[in-house]
């Protein structure tokens, strides 16, 4: 389980003041379940993944973990653009307590880097940055894998193979997921929460959620 309690996180305004992302929030985020996170741009969306993964403090609050959470798939900051893809992927393997051999291994041959695997991870197109942090994210086994927007990566072999390996992860682990895609959330979610007004709302199925979530947004039903 993840546990939020009496989280609060607020950025500074530019031109003076604060943006609140999360207000005294204070809620379970179960295991085993598959959960879809909307809310408008801005909402702060990413900010949460990240509070969840403990890639960010909150400003006040805490965040429990009873379970093995990942790194946010999307977070651009998870990785040292200084050092290589393979310096990157053995020390997140060592931070992770996996066999960094194993790690190793299985992104070369999943993320089909060849010698950019050796070369500074700020040399790499988006695409290759994202191939990397699938196959990291994919090498180390997770209880929980936070998926900050699913991007379309490689071309249609890479992409179908990508689908199956996450699917397949999916079958012993659960995902908490962030896309403006309501065919994704559909697709790999079983419930919803929205994001809105610092506040964060549950709703015990998708599309619940999805109704919920356009009434707010004054659209009609995705």
């Amino acid at each position: 389980m993840i546990l939020l309690d009496e989280v609060s996180k607020s950025y500074p305004i530019h031109g003076g003041g604060r943006r609140e992302v999360l207000r005294d929030v204070s809620i379970a985020l179960p295991h085993g379940r598959n959960i879809g996170i909307l809310g408008g741009n801005g909402a702060g969306k990413s900010t949460l993944l990240r509070l969840i993964a403990g890639s960010e403090p909150p400003d006040r609050g805490r965040v429990r973990r009873t379970c093995r959470v990942s790194f946010p798939l999307g977070f651009t900051g998870t990785f040292h653009g200084g050092l290589s893809g393979r310096e990157n992927a053995t020390f997140l393997a060592r931070i992770y307590g996996a066999d960094p051999r194993a790690v190793l291994d299985f992104v070369h041959d999943f993320a089909e880097l060849g010698p950019y695997l050796d070369m500074p991870v700020e040399t790499y197109s988006a695409g290759m940055s994202a191939r990397l942090a699938f196959g990291l994210t994919l090498a180390i086994d997770f209880d929980v894998y936070l998926v900050d927007e699913i991007t379309e990566v490689g071309d249609a072999r890479f992409r179908a193979k990508s689908a199956r390996a996450f699917r397949e992860r999916l079958g012993r682990s659960s995902v908490i997921l962030v896309s403006h895609s309501s065919t994704t959330i559909r697709a790999l979610c079983d419930c919803c929460a929205i994001l809105s007004g610092g506040a964060l709302h549950p709703y015990e199925t998708v599309e619940d959620g999805m109704a919920a979530y356009a009434a707010l947004m004054g659209v009609a039903d995705a």
